[in-house]
């Protein structure tokens, strides 16, 4: 792959956030180039950054502290997407661990357990409410399903929440704060709405 010249290249944060095979795959069905990115300096490399997101907030922010990539991400002009746990890393502060996070998007992102009454995680297919414009959600129509697995949620924001969802109460789906961008649900097993997320990404 022609990753220094590719102008729709990406770059996925390696922060041993699990299996990112679906990610991957997802990226090569729609013929976009893709590499992983595991120091500060790999990050020139592309022009989009995926930060993508299975595991523990606070291992998270520890494997991204040790690799020197948190001040690299803060400083980025060119656009971020963070997928699921990626996307609650761009929040202030996790009640997983009571982790203070990268602080991007001024938002909390708090446990479901106790506020609601329904199973936790939310685990499965869900509709989400645009309720804002993004050039993230160019052509998805408004109630569109994706696939969700998450047992915290970033709180609603009318100023940051481009769509929310609903789950027993209503909190974030999409936020976006300048050149971030962030995603509770899984784009990458989404079927076609979510590839088109990620093509709508690749061209931002």
């Amino acid at each position: 792959m022609e990753k220094d010249k590719n102008p729709y290249s990406i770059g996925i944060v390696n922060y041993g956030a699990g299996n990112i095979f679906s990610l991957t795959a997802a990226l090569k069905r729609q013929e976009l180039h893709f590499g992983m990115v595991s120091s500060p300096d790999e990050m020139e490399k592309y022009e989009r950054i995926i930060i993508p997101g299975v595991g523990h907030a606070k291992k998270a922010m520890d494997k991204l502290k040790s690799s020197g990539m948190v001040d690299t991400i803060k400083e980025l002009k060119k656009p971020v997407l963070g997928i699921c746990l990626g996307m609650q890393l761009l929040t202030d502060f996790s009640e997983e661990g009571n982790q203070d996070l990268l602080g991007l998007i001024p938002l909390q992102t708090r446990h479901f357990e106790d506020r609601i009454s329904l199973k936790v995680p939310h685990m499965g297919w869900n509709t989400i409410n645009q309720e804002k414009p993004s050039k993230l959600m160019h052509t998805i129509s408004n109630h569109s399903y994706f696939y969700f697995v998450h047992s915290f949620y970033i709180e609603y924001n009318p100023k940051f929440t481009v769509a929310s969802c609903n789950y027993g109460l209503n909190f974030s789906a999409v936020i976006q704060k300048d050149n971030y961008y962030g995603v509770q649900f899984h784009p990458e097993k989404s079927g076609e709405a979510g590839e088109l997320l990620l093509k709508n990404f690749s061209t931002i």
